[in-house]
């Protein structure tokens, strides 16, 4: 694994880019879709967004599966919170929150599988048997 400007680069760690570009998204979304910053969905997704991008970025620099972990549980929230902050009708601001929990969600999930400094982690921890 190569040091490249202070961040370990492996092509292992693939997926905390996408999770940096998705939290980045969420950031974003609320002035792309024009929702007041006030707004619940524009606070859901700017807060989202930025545990998202600084719990991916925290990876990208030392990988631990607490941090990933962390992102899968705020993945999660952001997929259902459409829900539980009642904006259903909102088909737009819905799908974006969905698309992009759902992602964090498979993503996180596919580093703890794939990546073998995460399982020499779990297995450390006494995480499995």
């Amino acid at each position: 694994m190569a040091l490249r400007g202070g961040f370990h680069y492996s092509a292992k760690r693939w997926q905390d880019q996408v999770i940096l570009l998705t939290g980045i998204w969420l950031i974003v979304s609320p002035w792309v879709f024009n929702y007041p910053a006030s707004s619940p969905p524009a606070i859901n997704a700017t807060i989202a967004g930025i545990i998202l991008a600084v719990l991916a970025a925290f990876d990208l620099y030392k990988t631990y599966v607490w941090a990933v972990l962390l992102n899968v549980v705020a993945g999660a929230w952001v997929a259902v919170s459409p829900w539980l902050l009642d904006i259903i009708p909102d088909r737009t601001m819905t799908t974006s929150l969905l698309v992009s929990g759902l992602a964090t969600v498979v993503l996180g999930l596919w580093e703890l599988r794939s990546d073998p400094e995460l399982h020499s982690q779990w297995t450390k921890s006494g995480a499995t048997g």
